[in-house]
């Protein structure tokens, strides 16, 4: 894939079983990361690759809706990864080089700071839940 591919559903749908298929202990595995973390300092970005976004277009705002319909928080291991809502739809999508784990990554961004976010990719929270009108 290159860079800044859009990556369909089922391309992250395909990603997402590959991670979980992962069991090999790695640098990049050390903190869990199943929910969204603030980029630990030890996360070694080093050895990963870009493989595609999930912005589907550059110049449309994207949604700030939340996907939770379990009552779930952003913050919540448990909270879905739903491409099409928000944070998801401004992540662009990584892979480890030495494990093969693939994440989520985005930055947050305040008046006065930048926070690097980042989510390992999960099957078994991946939605693909249509935007709510």
């Amino acid at each position: 894939m290159e860079d800044n591919a859009y990556l369909s559903f089922d391309a992250l749908q395909a990603l997402a079983r590959q991670t979980d298929a992962v069991t090999t202990d790695c640098a990049c595995s050390a903190p869990t990361l199943d929910a969204w973390t603030s980029l630990p300092v030890s996360f070694p970005e080093q050895q990963l690759s870009e493989l595609g976004t999930l912005v589907r277009d550059l110049y449309t705002e994207a949604t700030f809706e939340e996907y939770h319909p379990q009552d779930t928080g952003l913050w919540s291991v448990e909270a879905p990864i739903a491409p099409r809502y928000y944070p998801c739809n401004r992540c662009t999508v990584w892979q480890c080089r030495t494990c093969g784990r693939v994440y989520l990554r985005y930055v947050e961004g305040g008046g006065y700071f930048v926070d690097p976010r980042i989510r390992r990719l999960r099957n078994r929270v991946l939605v693909d839940a249509p935007l709510s009108e």
